[in-house]
């Protein structure tokens, strides 16, 4: 699948894509019920990390599914689909290599915001134009169901101290007076179409204020030359001696 001219600009001035059905709607709803099969199944409600609850507590529904590549073989075809890396490699202008994967939810009205942060401030690579995240709709997504918004032009920066939030430790934000609200953008995405964005673009994500379900696959790619201050290269799928193959069935 070619990249647009339009969106790898776009990319690289803003530090972020939007790319249109790249997945049709029957891939998409069965890599989205596989996610709810196994996230109902691990999700536990005393964290906040893989579960939302509503405010009175009546409704505890998944949030987040962690490596779903090493859960089920269908992830992972899915995850190295030719059509979305060959959107990658372009975007990186390199063989771009998956490090590493996750689900992201929002229950309808209650799935909760994730603040501004930049990726690389987790994952600690460099160079930081050598990595990009592949946010994949599995929903229609729109800003009352909680859309990704960017802060344009901030993958040209540094990338930013960030301190974890009390009480959701696994959230890490920076200072807000260092965040340009005036320059944020909103990444409505119908189902099947791809965000790509850098990993020092500032993003966040509202909470879910509609009916409606905001699920999303997140892939996070990187290009040979580049190393890793984390452990986020040393456990990556493609180290794997059998990433890759077509019939790879087990982690």
């Amino acid at each position: 699948m070619e990249l647009p001219t339009t969106c790898y600009e776009h990319y690289w001035q803003k530090g972020w894509c939007v790319v249109e059905n790249v997945f049709d709607a029957e891939e998409i709803d069965h890599i989205t019920a596989l996610a709810m099969e196994i996230s109902q199944r691990e999700m536990d409600a005393n964290s906040n990390y893989i579960a939302d609850q509503s405010e009175d507590g009546a409704e505890v529904l998944p949030r987040k599914i962690g490596g779903p590549f090493d859960k089920h073989e269908d992830f992972r075809a899915f995850a190295l689909d030719q059509r979305l890396r060959q959107l990658v490699d372009t975007l990186l202008g390199d063989k771009a290599l998956l490090a590493t994967d996750q689900v992201f939810m929002k229950p309808p009205r209650f799935g909760s915001e994730k603040p501004y942060h930049q990726d690389n401030a987790y994952f600690l690579c460099t160079p930081g134009d050598g990595v990009t995240t592949a946010w994949i709709a599995l929903d229609d997504v729109d800003a009352e169901n909680g859309c990704m918004r960017y802060i344009d032009g901030s993958h040209q920066g540094p990338i930013l101290p960030h301190e974890p939030v009390p009480g959701a430790e696994h959230n890490k934000v920076p200072p807000s007076d260092l965040i340009d609200i005036a320059k944020e953008s909103l990444a409505p995405v119908r189902k099947g179409g791809v965000v790509f964005h850098h990993s020092q673009c500032l993003h966040t994500s509202h909470r879910n204020e509609s009916d409606r379900w905001r699920r999303a696959y997140a892939t996070h790619w990187v290009t040979p030359a580049v190393k890793a201050e984390s452990a986020v290269l040393t456990n990556a799928y493609f180290q794997r001696p059998n990433y890759g193959r077509p019939d790879y069935a087990r982690p």
